[in-house]
């Protein structure tokens, strides 16, 4: 299973918050962390996958394409989500893995038979897929006629919370999905990313429980649990 280090980028600095409230968002200046300088703070936890936010593009702001492009240099793999809005936005930036987010890519559920590429993120709130309020579950059996990779599971509302993890809910999600699987948001330790591969998942993406010390820097820079 895949270990995955998320880094929101704003204003050109790693940032971090709580779920999702994007006005709370500080940089990350704590933990592990020796700088909130993207380049500075990879350099030092030297990650072998990162997922990477742009919180500037999603919210509808200047891309931040060209320190993405330095970052994703850095190391062996890195998925996007910057926010798009068209399959065109999507494949913008070259050396990464595009992550389609519910959040942004389409009107309508059917519009994402648009999308050919990358990684479909299922952003969740309270529950309900944004923007449309379904159940997880009825968006993975959805997903799974489409194009993507693989998917995603975002929980935006426990990023940040390290409040952990319901294996019923998570095995209600791998059996609704046959593709690549990923979780991220509200993992809260080892135990967590144990259920998450006994249950079945592909790889789990993690910040705040690693500048805790509940995961191990040393499975971030491995890309898996040891």
């Amino acid at each position: 299973m895949e270990l995955i280090l998320a880094i929101d980028l704003a204003g050109g600095l790693v940032v971090h918050g709580k779920s999702g409230d994007r006005a709370g968002y500080r940089p990350l200046t704590w933990g592990l962390a020796p700088s909130a300088e993207p380049e500075a703070y990879l350099a030092t936890l030297q990650p072998r996958y990162i997922y990477i936010a742009d919180l500037e593009s999603i919210q509808g702001r200047q891309p931040q394409d060209s320190l993405v492009r330095r970052c994703a240099a850095l190391v062996e793999r890195c998925y996007l989500d910057r926010g798009c809005r068209s399959p065109a936005e999507c494949t913008a930036v070259s050396g990464v893995i595009p992550v389609v987010g519910t959040e942004t890519a389409a009107r309508t559920i059917e519009d994402l038979a648009a999308y050919r590429t990358g990684y479909l993120s299922v952003d969740i709130k309270d529950g309900r897929v944004l923007p449309w309020g379904i159940q997880p579950v009825e968006m993975l059996r959805r997903a799974s006629g489409l194009s993507f990779e693989g998917c995603i599971i975002l929980n935006i509302g426990a990023v940040g919370t390290e409040r952990g993890l319901d294996r019923k809910d998570l095995e209600e999600m791998r059996s609704s999905y046959p593709g690549r699987l990923f979780y991220g948001g509200g993992v809260a330790g080892i135990d967590d990313i144990r259920l998450l591969a006994d249950v079945g998942f592909d790889g789990a993406i993690v910040s705040t429980a690693v500048h805790h010390g509940a995961i191990p820097l040393e499975w971030i820079q491995r890309g898996h649990p040891c």
